[in-house]
C-alpha cells in the first residue's frame, strides 16, 4: 500500500491556502499591501489578520508595519520558508491526486 502524504495543517485551511497561493505569485522579495491582499482575496480585515498571524507564527509570512508618508502601511510577503512549505504542500496534493507519495514524485 502506498503511503499517503501529510498536508501541512497551517497551509491546508482554505483561507490560509488562498493567502499563501496569492503571495507565491509575487517575486521572492516583493511585498503587497494589506488592503490590496484583502481586496484580492475578498476577505474581511479581521479574518485576513487572523490567518496572517497563524502564517506569521509558522514563519511562512513576514508582516511589516511601516509608513508611506504619514499614512501607516502594512506590507506582507511570503518568506523563503513559506515558499518551500507551499512547494511541499503542492507536491503532496499532486501525489494525493496521482495516488502516489510525494517522495515518488520528486
Amino acid at each position: 500500500m502506498t503511503e499517503i502524504p501529510e498536508l501541512d495543517p497551517v497551509i491546508h485551511a482554505q483561507a490560509r491556502l488562498r493567502v499563501v497561493s496569492a503571495l507565491s505569485a509575487l517575486r521572492a522579495d516583493d511585498r503587497i499591501t494589506f488592503p490590496r491582499l484583502q481586496e484580492l482575496l475578498k476577505m474581511t480585515a479581521g479574518n485576513l489578520s487572523v490567518h496572517l498571524r497563524k502564517l506569521e507564527d509558522a514563519g511562512y509570512v513576514e508582516v511589516t508595519k511601516t509608513h508611506q508618508g504619514r499614512t501607516p502601511a502594512t506590507l506582507v510577503r511570503l518568506t523563503l520558508r513559506g515558499r518551500l512549505a507551499f512547494d511541499d504542500y503542492t507536491a503532496a496534493v499532486r501525489a494525493l491526486l496521482d495516488g502516489g507519495t510525494a517522495k515518488e514524485q520528486t
